[in-house]
């Protein structure tokens, strides 16, 4: 069954904000990705942005909750207001169930990364439901079952 987790989004304090979430829940970061460890050829999106910000943070607050979120810059930071700063982002079992989920939800919405293989090691996509609801879809290669 996929898993669904809540994905914030910042404007250069995902950091700041993390470390506060970590002081309430506990736990650890199992990942913490800046945004100059992305290799040059994923886009000039990334070559906007501080590469001290975090490109991805993930903080696990329960057995089945993942709180994740990652610095917005460049264009993707005009769109970035309070409010709309929060994704729903999927984990799905298999290449195959990402690929139904994403397009099942993506239809008649907008498409914002096309689903495709990723540096880090997933299957992901991004888009803007019907709704107008923003939702993350990934299948990681080397999860655990």
């Amino acid at each position: 069954m996929p898993q669904i987790n809540p994905y914030l989004n910042f404007k250069g304090n995902c950091e700041e904000a993390f470390n506060f979430y970590k002081s309430v829940f506990g736990g650890e970061f199992p990942y913490v990705g800046r945004y100059k460890d992305m290799p040059p050829s994923e886009g000039e999106h990334a070559s906007q942005i501080d590469g001290n910000l975090i490109m991805h943070i993930s903080l696990p607050i329960s057995k089945e909750t993942v709180l994740m979120g990652s610095d917005v810059g460049g264009d993707w930071a005009k769109h970035t207001v309070e409010g709309n700063n929060i994704q729903l982002s999927i984990n799905a079992e298999s290449e195959e169930d990402a690929t139904r989920i994403f397009n099942g939800l993506s239809a008649g919405g907008q498409v914002k990364m096309p689903l495709e293989k990723t540096f880090w090691g997933a299957f992901f996509g991004m888009f803007t439901d019907k709704f107008g609801i923003n939702w993350m879809v990934n299948y990681d290669y080397n999860q655990q079952k």
